[in-house]
This record gives C-alpha cells, sequence and structure tokens, in this order.
C-alpha cells in the first residue's frame, strides 16, 4: 500500500513537472558547425568584448595539441588566455575550487570549455562558483540553485557524445564520498558551442564507441520518459537516426568527416531532448559506478542501456517500437512487442561490434546495496521513468551487471 501511495506521488510530480517545463525558457546556444569553425570562435570571443578566458581543457588533450590552433587564433584576435588543465575524467569539488582560483588570480572574464563531457561539466560549475561565491557545490546540487548570472561560457566539445554544450546539467564528484550529483540549471547553458569534426578526427575507436554509445542513451531516456513534448521527441529521433547510420562508421573509420559531423549533430540533438525532457535509471545507475569506481560515464550508459531497457519494457514498448521505426529497423508491419525487442537487440549489436562489454569489470557483490540506494536516491522523483524500480529489482538489475 505504502509502494503503491508513493509511485502515486512520483507520478503527480512528473506530470507537474512536464508542464511545468515547457514553460521555462530554456537557452539555446548559437552554434558554429562544420569543418574548421574551431577558428570562427576566436572572433566570436573578441567581438564579445573579452580581454582574457580561462580555457577548461584536460592535460591528454593539451599533449596532444588539440587546441593549439584555437589559442593561436585568440592571440591573432588579441584575446589573453589562461589554460587550467586539471579536470580529472570524473571531475571533482577539488577540480572546480582550483579552477574557480584561478579565474579569479588572473582575472579572466570569460571561460571556454574545450574538450570531452568532463572538462565541460566542470568548467560550467567554475563558473557557477564564480558567479555564486557564497554557494558551495554542494548547495547548488539539484535544480534551480544557481542563483546568479555566472561568466560568459563558450563550449568546443571534442567527443560526440555528452551534449553538455546545450544542457542544463554537470556532473561532479565528492571524492570524499565517491558520490557523482548533478547540478542542473538554465544558467549553465553555454552562449556559444562549437561542432568541428576536425577536433574528433583523432579520437580513438573505444572514445568513439562510449561517447556515441553515450548519445544513444540521452536520445533513448528522453524518448521513452514521461515528459516528452514534441520537440523532445523530435530531436530524440533525429538522434537515434544520426547515430544508427554514422556511429559505426566514426568507429570503424575516424577519418570519416561526414560521420564525425553526423555523430556531432546527433549529440548536440540528444542533448537538446535530455536537458528538457531529463533522462532515468541508466544515468542514475551509472553515476553511482562512476562515483564509486571511477567508470567512464559513456561506458556505464552503453553497457546499462540494454539492460534498463529490458525491465522497462512494460512501459516503453510503444514508444521504443516507433523510435525502432524511425532508426530504419522496421521492414514491414511487425508488432510494438517485436519491434521493441528488435531495438534493444540493435543496442546490443553495436555494442558488440564496438567491442563494449556486457558487464561492469569493477563491481563487487557487496557494493551493489549502496549503488541501488544511490541509485533510485538520484532517480526518484526527479527521473520521468516509463516504469518505477523497486530497490530490490535494481539490486537484480546490477546483479546481472557482475563479472
Amino acid at each position: 500500500m505504502i509502494w503503491a501511495i508513493t509511485k502515486v506521488c512520483y507520478r503527480t510530480y512528473h506530470v507537474v513537472m512536464k508542464y511545468a517545463i515547457r514553460l521555462l525558457p530554456f537557452p539555446v546556444p548559437r552554434l558554429l558547425t562544420g569543418p574548421g569553425s574551431v577558428r570562427l570562435l576566436a572572433e566570436e570571443i573578441r567581438q564579445r568584448g573579452h580581454q582574457r578566458v580561462l580555457l577548461v581543457t584536460d592535460r591528454v588533450l593539451m599533449q596532444l595539441g588539440l587546441a593549439d590552433g584555437f589559442l593561436e587564433s585568440l592571440q591573432r584576435q588579441g584575446v589573453a588566455y589562461v589554460v587550467f588543465d586539471d579536470p580529472q575524467p570524473n571531475p571533482t569539488i577539488e577540480n572546480v575550487e582550483r579552477g574557480r582560483e584561478r579565474y579569479q588570480r588572473e582575472r579572466c572574464d570569460g571561460i571556454v570549455a574545450f574538450g570531452g563531457g568532463s572538462p565541460i561539466d566542470c568548467a560550467k560549475v567554475i563558473a557557477a562558483r564564480v558567479g555564486n561565491p557564497y554557494r558551495s557545490v554542494r548547495g547548488m546540487k539539484g535544480l534551480f540553485k544557481v542563483w546568479l548570472p555566472i561568466p560568459r561560457l563558450y563550449c568546443v566539445p571534442t567527443t560526440a557524445g555528452t551534449g553538455s554544450e546545450t544542457t542544463v546539467a554537470a556532473v561532479i564528484t565528492d571524492s570524499i564520498s565517491h558520490e557523482k550529483f548533478a547540478i542542473n540549471d538554465l544558467r549553465l547553458v553555454p552562449k556559444v558551442a562549437v561542432l568541428d569534426p576536425e577536433l574528433m578526427v583523432g579520437l580513438p575507436p573505444h572514445i568513439t564507441a562510449a561517447t556515441g554509445m553515450d548519445a544513444l542513451t540521452h536520445a533513448v531516456e528522453a524518448y521513452i520518459g514521461t515528459m516528452g513534448t514534441g520537440f523532445t521527441d523530435r530531436n530524440a529521433e533525429r538522434a537515434v537516426q544520426l547515430i544508427f547510420a554514422n556511429l559505426e562508421d566514426a568507429y570503424h573509420n575516424g577519418d570519416n568527416l561526414e560521420a564525425r559531423d553526423n555523430m556531432a549533430m546527433a549529440s548536440f540533438c540528444a542533448g537538446s531532448a535530455f536537458t528538457r525532457a531529463y533522462v532515468g535509471y541508466v544515468h542514475a545507475l551509472a553515476h553511482s559506478l562512476g562515483g564509486l569506481y571511477g567508470t567512464p560515464h559513456g561506458l556505464a550508459n552503453a553497457i546499462i542501456l540494454p539492460y534498463v531497457l529490458e525491465f522497462c519494457r512494460r512501459g516503453a514498448e510503444v514508444k521504443l517500437a516507433q523510435l525502432a521505426r524511425v532508426g530504419g529497423l522496421a521492414t514491414g508491419t511487425e508488432s510494438n512487442e517485436a519491434l521493441f525487442w528488435r531495438f534493444v537487440d540493435k543496442v546490443k549489436e553495436l555494442n558488440r561490434t564496438m567491442q563494449i562489454p556486457t558487464c561492469i569489470k569493477e563491481l563487487q557483490q557487496q557494493d551493489i546495496p549502496l549503488i541501488a540506494r544511490r541509485a533510485l536516491k538520484e532517480a526518484h522523483p526527479e527521473y520521468p521513468v516509463p516504469t518505477i524500480m523497486t530497490l530490490q529489482e535494481c539490486g537484480e538489475l546490477l546483479v546481472r551487471l557482475l563479472p
């Protein structure tokens, strides 16, 4: 009886949020797209009056020289820059605080996030702390707690997966409790985003695979959830179409600029969908695993996705059947049930083709209760999942992920 009442409360929350979100003025970043488009960003930054910007990136990208062309274009435009390359693969509160101190010490007046999801999330929260010096990182956890304006933020993704260049979200790790948590606020959407496929050409295949499946997870969870709109559904459908048509090409032939370009747009579309319609249990579980073990987020999403889809079948069958049709998996007048399983099989096939495992190698049996509690604490009631999961069901799903 108590669980039935709890589920009614969750669903009531989802209905209220669905209509409330439609009233929110979600910002849309100005897009610079196509090969070489990163070179246009420096002029954009100069025209907006910046004197010195903080470049938030990671050490690997700096060693590879991926940002060199952009930094040279800043110099030509007369804009000074400071490089902050401390962010870890799962950025921590300490990373954010060091970045904030660097921004203030160097008297910067804008932030450029350059890299994958980790530097972008770190840059977003650095900006939030600069603009809200009396609010801690943990104090901004959850929805709409970045109360004051932040420095102007620019975003250059070098992977096609997170969609963070268009989302209201940033995910940070507490290195003491080993817990990941999200900060969600309209102020975190960058002013300008650059989708330049040339920056993604050198990505190793395993990164291409994990980030591409991350984008697919965003699109799918936004689509099958209960808070979708016409706008989010259209973006999710386009993302799935582009991913099914281009991800394997990008994985097998990293120099394929067209496939890279299409995957960058797929990631952006998926981000546009989930930042409004939200995500589900795949993300909640991936965040818990990432916080505890450091499991890369995209890889965790890819592994978990088919298991969660199977669990959500009752609530997701019709929507996933439609995604199967949109993604070109239908051949005739198959039933929704048949198309549901065909979609799940397609996800598994992509994982196999790109050598993504079927389990979480770090997962330990004794950690399952903690991971399940953390995941459901994150998911309930915020995530508009198609089928609500109990703690026992969550534990049973995690058992299937054991190595």
